[in-house]
């Protein structure tokens, strides 16, 4: 079974949270603080390897998480790191939100990589909210949590140059004939369900040549095969257009060639663009040479122009010249090239950014980045960390914007389901 398109769902590791512990020895009278920070959450991080081809790892699994942080410990120990989750995926494959479909990356060279998710902040240890006139913090910082994702894998084929065409009309016995592949090859339509690739070597050039399953009528809008790998021919530099010359299933090899291009321009502008070389395969079988003179004629009246090669690939016929041509052609064209995009990147709220609002029974709703970081280190059954809590919030300025809003001592302040009210007195 081939896999080009998969949704899967990631999440990075949560931080670990800070320790609340103070020294004890024997004869040291209250000890300070000294509770150690959390470790930082695993991320999630994807790479392109050259030895994958296609996306079946991800049939079953769907789930990955990278590992949380450890928790702080006393002695001022740090909690360990959570562990990266590497996901290897096939060179070619882009990376989608899932949600809004835009490309996160465009994993095009072996080795490539990206951290898709970051791993979440470990919290601080009481320790690091000791100062002079706390001398003894009995608060910490929980660590930082993090959101599962879902992405879309898809996979776009890596070639130079692309073969396209109807079913059975030689395409699997070209790739065999003059690449390293072995394909799967039959006298049955859809033999070739997945693009096979294979690495063609031509004097001093090499290139690589994929071959795409048969298109038919209709199949950009998903009639057959087709529709499934139109995508791995965006990435091509050139395209062969294998036509069945002697006709021997019985169709018009011209309306083949135009059937093709059309499903070809539906599927898009980059694709429609590319250039073709045509070639006519199964010239062995061919009893009448009037049938490739006709095609030859339709094709030169049209307006694009076409080199025309003729073949036969079951009997060896004209491979050289057709890979000559092809290794000429390359030479004009410019290289492969990633997909022109603007990343997508999952980020968190703004840690510096607040917003005050109204609620619908009067209360002044304080929400945003900066808000859910101070939470983290909040815990109001504690004196001290709501004395701390207030004092951020008047030393941020917060108290001041509600009392301009028109907030005071007997408004009920919102902050994360929390509910006071503001103290004159911290």
């Amino acid at each position: 079974m081939y896999l080009d398109r998969v949704k899967i769902f990631i999440k990075a590791g949560n931080g670990g949270n800070g320790k609340t512990s103070f020294h004890t020895e024997k004869y040291v009278n209250k000890g300070g603080p000294d509770g150690g920070d959390g470790g930082d959450g695993g991320s999630i991080i994807f790479v392109a390897d050259k030895g994958l081809n296609s996306l079946i790892d991800f049939r079953f699994t769907k789930h990955f998480r990278a590992e949380n942080g450890d928790n702080g410990k006393s002695s001022n120990m740090h909690g360990k790191r959570g562990k990266d989750t590497i996901i290897k995926v096939p060179c070619g494959t882009v990376i989608r939100d899932n949600e809004t479909e835009r490309i996160i990356a465009d994993l095009f060279e072996d080795g490539e990589s990206i951290t898709v998710l970051k791993g979440g902040k470990g919290g601080l240890g009481n320790t690091r909210f000791k100062n002079s006139t706390r001398q003894r913090p009995t608060f910490s910082q929980t660590g930082q949590l993090c959101e599962e994702k879902e992405v879309l894998l898809e996979l776009k084929t890596i070639a130079d140059v692309g073969l396209i065409g109807f079913p059975n009309v030689g395409k699997s016995s070209i790739l065999s004939m003059i690449t390293n592949a072995k394909p799967k090859i039959a006298n049955y339509h859809f033999t070739t369900l997945a693009p096979n690739l294979g690495v063609c070597k031509y004097g001093s050039t090499s290139f690589v040549l994929a071959d795409i399953p048969g298109l038919i009528e209709g199949a950009s809008e998903g009639v057959g095969l087709g529709h499934y790998f139109l995508r791995h021919i965006e990435r091509t530099r050139l395209l062969l257009h294998v036509i069945d010359i002697s006709g021997s299933e019985e169709r018009d090899p011209y309306s083949d060639f135009k059937i093709v291009n059309n499903e070809l321009k539906k599927h898009g502008e980059k694709v429609e663009k590319l250039p073709q070389i045509i070639v006519l395969n199964k010239i062995d079988l061919v009893d009448d040479k009037k049938k490739i003179s006709a095609f030859k004629s339709k094709v030169a009246r049209l307006k694009t122009k076409y080199k025309i090669v003729e073949i036969s690939a079951v009997a060896n016929m004209n491979l050289d010249e057709l890979l000559s041509v092809v290794v000429e052609e390359l030479k004009t064209l410019p290289p492969k090239q990633k997909l022109e995009y603007e990343p997508f990147v999952y980020t968190r709220p703004d840690p510096n950014r607040y917003e005050i609002s109204r609620a619908d029974d009067g209360a002044f709703e304080v929400t945003g980045g900066f808000i859910d970081e101070l939470c983290r280190g909040v815990d109001l059954d504690d004196f001290q960390s709501f004395t701390f809590f207030q004092k951020v919030l008047r030393d941020k300025g917060i108290i001041k914007e509600l009392k301009k809003r028109g907030a005071d001592e007997t408004s009920t302040i919102r902050i994360k389901g929390i509910e006071f009210e503001i103290r004159e007195d911290f």
